[in-house]
């Protein structure tokens, strides 16, 4: 458990010196955090958010991909509504279409399957093993022989772990390969929805108000977690029971107000923090302009072959919006970087950094040539992944994709499963399954069609440096694309699921036109990924040092160390406080209902319910009314550190009561997954006062509000 791991020598003391809101810290770091906390007023003991068994770090839950927690003993989880909006959409019709009229179960027989997709991870052990992971390696090993090592050593690893099948476990890098952690979690496969209320409430303002400030948006939906009647995991059946969380959140209609403490729990994603300059301009000046570009230009194709037909609107819905979240938020990047030039910021630092390496004392034995060393494989690494780029590009086809990946899956299945590459192990054909029937709800072959003709066009005009070696010969013309339709079996969801029992035999001689263009362009994809093994192994030689030594510069300073993101459980901290986005301009902390009135024009995405419009014309405002601000407030901001991932982590007040969901950040605040700036980093939160006003005067729910243990103001 998180109470037995020792921090590493060279982390010890650094944190005390904190004095900004920045970090995203492992549970077993907080102990160190002790008078940070204290001074921005948060009661419960830092102890006690060390221990993954108690509660409250035990209610917080991952889906694999957002963040979520138990509100009920009945493993009834809360999150946001774009988290659920896969589930949503699986269900919804354009006869039912739960998606625009919402989604409410009066009764857990009404509750609907959120299919394969939608998963509750329940993390409840993590251990250092970093030794097991690394020690031993020889320093004469090729970077793909140090790769592959590493790989196997984490395979076992996993194994090991995963002998009772209830568990998932994983073993992530931290600080980029010094540090591996083995995480298990329970995995929980019946997931029902149990409540959404319509996008009018749950995506108000829809992609133009994305990362934008103000915002009213009530970003939240329920699920539920079933089991077998043995309390244990089980695939979805009528018999499974609700879960029973051992711990839950209580619900806090109290309220916050400006500059009140909170702390917020979830599975932050991905941030960059300790890129180097280089990386930075990489992605500011060729990597994101080229994918701003090919996500504007899928999106343009999806709706252009969507346009006037309802069902194939639902089918992409879930697709679409999910290009749309990724596409704004590195256009905000590219923004942000225009803004402030973060590289030149890194510039600064890079420089201090190499001039304290640079003096004898400060070398703690690493390579005398490593910063030569880093900087190769850095840029060896930036120019493989253009190549990635562009096959990526060639291969936009959901079909072509779903054939490369059986395939691959029919060549792994040749191999011992510890020997096989991780993603096709035995452990993973229920997700590969599961991708591969996901589809059916998510795929036209009209659609797919425009899409991977579009998709080449735009390869052709890429880079021709950037063209992987051998890749231009085997694709088909653009103009011959519709042909492979035509004589392809895979858009049928049992046929597709057929290839994952077949050898390479089989699709070596398979007639089926998608089929024989994945074989075709295996060879190719091999290359690429044998390439990027090399590389990868020589970033986990050299870049784990340089993390070790720029740990050690920092602590000199005494400025705060904590890992990069990397979707395992974190704590971060904050105040609720408004911010000054330029000159002369303050923006926050809160919104309210008043703004949804002056925001609904009737036309998408501002159209707000006319039950909703109603209740606060006629002031139906009850608890949840805000003494200082006299209405009902939607959304607040805080100074929490978060990135993507956060999507529907808790937001706790000071004793650990939820009083929000994390869903959002400002778009001035984008560029903190590459650099934190403490005076406009603000993160966006639903106010749980609204999400328990729509769920009482909009959508009735009271079998939920009865469910949860919800502290009322005083009256």
């Amino acid at each position: 458990m998180f109470k037995s791991i020792a921090l590493p020598v060279v982390l010890l003391g650094v944190f005390a010196a904190a004095h900004a809101d920045e970090g995203q810290w492992q549970p077993h770091q907080l102990p160190q955090l002790k008078s940070e906390l204290k001074r921005i007023g948060i009661t419960i003991p830092a102890e006690k958010l060390t221990d993954l068994t108690k509660h409250p770090m035990s209610a917080i839950v991952s889906l694999g991909g957002c963040s979520a927690s138990f509100v009920s003993p009945d493993g009834l989880v809360v999150t946001n509504h774009h988290c659920a909006y896969g589930a949503i959409q699986r269900n919804a019709t354009p006869e039912k279409n739960y998606i625009v009229n919402g989604f409410l179960a009066k009764t857990r027989a009404e509750e609907l399957p959120g299919g394969p997709n939608t998963l509750v991870y329940v993390t409840d052990k993590v251990e250092n093993v970093t030794d097991r992971v690394l020690k031993g390696l020889a320093p004469a090993m090729s970077g793909r022989e140090r790769n592959e090592a590493v790989d196997s050593r984490v395979k076992a690893l996993i194994a090991e772990c995963e002998t009772d099948k209830a568990y998932r476990c994983s073993v992530p890098s931290f600080h980029r390969g010094l540090e591996y952690y083995r995480i298990r979690q329970l995995m929980i496969r019946d997931v029902r929805l149990v409540y959404a209320p319509s996008d009018m409430v749950g995506d108000f303002g829809g992609d133009v108000d994305n990362y934008e400030w103000p915002r009213q948006t009530g970003d939240f939906s329920f699920l539920r977690a079933y089991v077998g009647k043995d309390g244990r995991p089980a695939d979805p059946s009528p018999d499974n029971v609700p879960y029973k969380s051992k711990d839950f959140l209580v619900v806090s209609a109290e309220g916050l107000k400006n500059g009140d403490p909170i702390l917020l729990a979830g599975y932050p994603g991905r941030t960059s923090r300790y890129k180097l300059p280089a990386e930075i301009r990489f992605a500011r000046d060729a990597s994101f302009p080229l994918r701003v570009s090919d996500m504007q230009a899928d999106l343009a194709v999806i709706a252009a072959a969507t346009k006037g037909n309802a069902q194939f609107d639902v089918r992409y819905a879930s697709v679409v919006k999910g290009i749309n979240n990724v596409l704004k938020k590195t256009q905000g990047l590219l923004d942000g970087f225009a803004r402030k030039d973060i590289a030149a910021i890194k510039d600064v630092q890079d420089a201090e950094f190499r001039a304290w390496f640079n003096q004898p004392a400060n070398q703690m034995g690493a390579s005398k040539t490593l910063l030569a060393d880093l900087d190769a494989v850095i840029a060896a690494d930036m120019a493989l992944s253009e190549e990635e780029f562009a096959y990526s590009v060639a291969a936009n086809g959901d079909l072509l994709k779903s054939a490369r990946t059986l395939y691959r899956l029919a060549l792994e299945q040749q191999k011992p499963n510890a020997q096989r590459e991780s993603g096709y192990q035995e452990r993973d054909l229920s997700f590969i399954k599961a991708r591969l029937t996901r589809l059916e709800q998510s795929f036209v072959p009209a659609v797919d069609e425009a899409r991977f003709t579009a998709s080449l066009q735009r390869y052709s005009k890429l880079a021709a440096n950037t063209h992987p070696q051998g890749l231009d010969t085997l694709l088909p013309a653009p103009a011959s694309v519709s042909a492979l339709y035509k004589q392809t079996q895979l858009g049928d969801t049992a046929q597709r699921l057929a290839w994952m029992s077949k050898d390479p035999a089989a699709f070596k001689a398979s007639d089926d036109a998608f089929i024989q263009l994945a074989v075709k362009m295996h060879d190719v994809a091999m290359s690429i990924e044998n390439r990027r093994k090399e590389i990868d192994g020589n970033l986990e030689r050299v870049i784990p040092q340089y993390m070790s030594s720029v740990i050690a510069w920092k602590k000199s300073q005494g400025k705060p160390v904590y890992p990069d993101a990397n979707s395992t459980l974190r704590v971060t901290y904050g105040t609720v406080a408004p911010y000054s986005p330029r000159d002369g301009m303050v923006k926050g902390p809160f919104t309210t209902v008043q703004g949804i009135v002056e925001k609904h024009t009737g036309a998408d995405p501002f159209i707000a319910p006319q039950n909703l419009l109603a209740a606060v014309k006629e002031q139906r405002f009850g608890v949840f009314k805000d003494p200082v601000l006299g209405t009902v407030p939607v959304n607040f901001l805080s100074s929490a550190d978060t990135t993507g991932g956060n999507s529907g982590s808790a937001v706790m007040n000071k004793r650990g009561e939820l009083v929000g969901l994390n869903f959002d950040s400002t778009y001035e605040s984008i560029t903190k997954d590459w650099y934190f700036d403490s005076a406009i980093t603000r993160a966006i939160h639903v106010d749980i006062r609204y999400m328990l006003w729509v769920m009482k005067e909009v959508d009735h729910a009271d079998n939920l509000l009865k469910e949860m243990k919800i502290k009322y103001p005083a009256k």
